[in-house]
């Protein structure tokens, strides 16, 4: 199973670009980014207490470019791109740009994108759920002929190309990875067009979302096998019983967390391993910037080396 840390944009470029060496150097295995132009709303439900809109975001592409040069060994990616903020055939193109910059070490990661007040601000059409979705699924096919075909032709009710060229096509192409999690529209997209799946949740939700992957894998006549499953949670570490209840405190709310002591959060990631999750990706949006070292560390060293 890999081990990736997934970056939060709101804080410097150059504390970004430290804390990704580090975890190559620890031993983690990939990078990931979140492709936003500005926090949520207030009040945003998700998120622990009010998100100003104005807080600091840093854009993703750039971000990536960098550090696929900067942090040579592990794999670096977006979690995911918003489908709505740029065309199919052009992220096909960046995507090959950024997986020649990288040496083959690029994971386009895409998804239909939901944050409603990115688009509203920038002007950028959101559309219903049902539009969105079916965007997606033509930036899907899209993407997928440019990579595949030396010239692709597509009639869709969004996107359209007429003969469009992607040269060079990117060698190997990337893996293309999808966050999703709704099983009536969604997930099918993901057994059609995904090499990986993403999505935040402890075992025991991301239990049955894999295995309905695996049944519309194989009414495609797809083996279930070749798609990756990747998984999202936070990480709170408590040495003591009150340390413990202070992290619990922090969780927050419908957010899936390892808590607990090094034994406590090998014991949950284990878990994970034992459903067939093949990546585990541990976001620092909840850490203390100062403490970022020590966490990235510690769990290498921890939880990691002791499974």
């Amino acid at each position: 199973m890999r081990f990736s840390y997934w970056l939060d944009t709101s804080n410097p470029w150059q504390h970004m670009l430290e804390m990704s060496r580090l975890a190559e150097q620890v031993g983690w295995e990939g990078i990931w980014l979140p492709d936003h132009f500005m926090p949520p709303p207030e009040g945003y439900p998700e998120q622990e207490g009010e998100v100003p809109e104005l807080g600091e975001v840093r854009e993703s592409w750039t971000l990536a470019a960098a550090l696929a040069t900067l942090v040579p060994r592990v794999r670096v990616g977006h979690l995911v791109l918003g489908n709505t903020y740029r065309h199919p055939a052009v992220v096909a193109n960046m995507a090959a740009g950024l997986q020649e910059i990288s040496g083959g070490r690029f994971v386009l990661g895409i998804g239909a994108a939901w944050q409603e007040n990115e688009h509203r601000r920038y002007g950028i059409h959101y559309g219903t759920t049902k539009e969105r979705i079916k965007r997606f699924e033509e930036a899907c096919e899209v993407i997928h002929l440019l990579f595949t075909q030396e010239r692709a032709t597509f009639a869709g009710q969004f996107y359209a190309l007429d003969g469009a060229p992607l040269m060079p096509k990117p060698t190997p192409l990337p893996s293309v990875m999808i966050g999703a999690e709704g099983e009536r529209y969604m997930l099918p997209i993901v057994a059609k067009y995904a090499d990986e799946w993403n999505m935040w949740g402890l075992p025991e939700a991301v239990a049955p979302k894999m295995k309905r992957l695996d049944e519309l894998c194989e009414s495609l006549g797809r083996d279930p096998k070749s798609l990756k499953r990747t998984a999202v949670a936070l990480l709170y570490w408590a040495d003591t019983e009150p340390e413990l209840q202070r992290q619990r405190d922090r969780i927050p709310p419908g957010r899936p967390a390892l808590l607990g002591t090094a034994s406590a959060i090998q014991s949950q990631v284990a878990a994970f391993r034992d459903i067939g999750i093949d990546e585990l990706i541990i976001p620092d949006f909840n850490f203390v910037v100062q403490e970022t070292a020590e966490l990235l560390t510690r769990f290498q060293q921890e939880v990691v080396a002791a499974l």
